[in-house]
């Protein structure tokens, strides 16, 4: 998981009040930096104050340490590991019901299911609290997305500028709001893997 250093596109386009009421995809194969991408939101959050949550499938690539490398406090990050995409999602609805949280990272890994009915219950949900709700997913750009309540969908792309210097490129492939196609870019530090 790639450092973020400092943000290249507009205020506003990519950040947890504009991704606020919606599900979010995160997603795609090969080198790739879904993981970046969801960190750069936490850290941006608990700059805010927003409390935070991630839940996960234990098969996924969870790596504290690296979270802990792009300046997330752990401490006030709860993290809970479930066994399918469903349920997941279930746990998020019942996070986002106590309206204690402003972002929950769901990382679902390959070929996630989640019902439609629960993919709408948990976009009621964040708009009622002002949430996100963020997605990871291990897939290609044409593989659709988990569902048709997903409001953005964006993949990640990683290309190294200098030495120890990575660019995230998040390339918006649906969004609800304005249209897919913008861009959205980081500079980030590498994680101690790539350095």
């Amino acid at each position: 998981m790639a450092l973020p250093l400092h943000r290249i596109a507009p205020a506003g386009s990519w950040c947890r009040s504009e991704l606020s009421g919606r599900l979010t995809e995160i997603s795609g194969r090969g080198c790739v930096s879904p993981l970046s991408a969801a960190a750069a939101l936490l850290l941006e959050a608990q700059a805010a104050g927003e409390p935070c949550a991630w839940l996960s499938r234990r098969e996924t690539n969870f790596f504290p340490p690296d979270l802990v490398r792009s300046g997330i406090d752990l401490n006030a990050l709860p993290v809970v590991f479930v066994a399918s995409a469903q349920s997941a999602a279930r746990a998020a609805g019942r996070l986002l019901r106590s309206g204690a949280f402003g972002l929950l990272v769901l990382d679902l890994g390959e070929a996630p299911v989640i019902s439609i009915a629960l993919q709408g219950r948990l976009t009621g949900l964040a708009l009622k609290h002002d949430a996100a709700v963020v997605l990871l997913t291990q897939k290609s750009a044409s593989a659709p997305s988990v569902g048709s309540m997903v409001s953005l969908r964006a993949e990640p792309r990683r290309s190294q500028v200098q030495e120890e210097l990575y660019r995230v490129s998040l390339n918006v492939l649906k969004d609800k709001r304005h249209g897919p196609g913008w861009l959205h870019e980081e500079v980030m530090l590498g994680p101690d893997g790539l350095r």
